[in-house]
């Protein structure tokens, strides 16, 4: 925080638009995180390539398990919104002709997001919590701070986020300990829901509750969000279970 916070307010200072202030702000944060955390393992743990153990290895498979991941989440995401559409509870609207650009910029940020997110709770977070406590209980830690953090200003979009991050951490484990996975099924969905929400491709009709489509704005926070992760959870649950995760390269 002490390397952070002036880097905030001199971009904060220099950049004059909010949202890309937030965006410079925050690739700084990761980037200094991930100086901190080669620094950490070194001095430490005397491990200096931390980040390798932390699952973030440049390997073949790794690169078929983020394209996996992505194919999951982004399929996952726009199922669960045709669902709603048959349902009625959605309005499919007409697609604009900036959505090229939109679904470009949705897998850009999809990836953003997965990579920064994966590396600190799926990497660092869960690998602390590792160190001393069983597996089964470090999932769960994990899975619930990271809701607890994504979920501020309504408690009712908890459950949906810890089903995530259990989801997540299986993900990692199906893959053998590799990222890729997780940071794939994060984007995925990330860039799914960039897609729909920013390229206006859809408009709830009000005709059921929150609770069916989405609490507070959030998608996946709803009974076929919820639904969606349970099937992706089940899912890594018993790849991880069976160990039919494709072998190191």
């Amino acid at each position: 925080m002490l390397i952070w916070t002036p880097l905030v307010g001199l971009t904060n200072w220099l950049v004059h638009d909010a949202n890309t202030a937030s965006i410079v702000t925050l690739v700084l944060l990761y980037a200094e995180f991930i100086v901190l955390v080669r620094l950490w393992g070194r001095y430490v743990y005397d491990q200096p390539d931390l980040l390798k153990r932390y699952g973030l290895v440049r390997t073949r498979r790794n690169g078929i398990n983020l394209l996996t991941g992505l194919a999951i989440g982004l399929t996952s995401l726009l199922l669960m919104f045709t669902v709603q559409g048959i349902f009625g509870w959605v309005i499919w609207l007409p697609p604009q002709p900036s959505l090229p650009r939109m679904i470009l910029e949705g897998s850009l940020t999809g990836l953003g997001f997965g990579f920064a997110e994966e590396l600190l709770f799926r990497g660092w977070l869960l690998d602390e919590l590792q160190r001393d406590y069983s597996s089964k209980k470090a999932m769960w830690i994990c899975a619930i701070v990271y809701a607890l953090l994504h979920a501020p200003r309504s408690i009712a979009q908890v459950p949906a986020l810890i089903l995530l991050g259990l989801a997540l951490v299986l993900a990692k484990r199906a893959s053998r300990g590799r990222l890729g996975l997780s940071i794939g099924l994060h984007g995925g969905l990330v860039w799914g829901y960039y897609i729909v929400n920013v390229g206006q491709l859809i408009q709830y009709s009000n005709q059921v509750p929150d609770w069916l489509t989405g609490i507070s704005g959030n998608p996946l926070a709803s009974l076929t969000g919820i639904a969606a992760l349970g099937t992706i959870a089940l899912g890594m649950r018993f790849a991880a279970s069976r160990s039919i995760a494709l072998p190191e390269a």
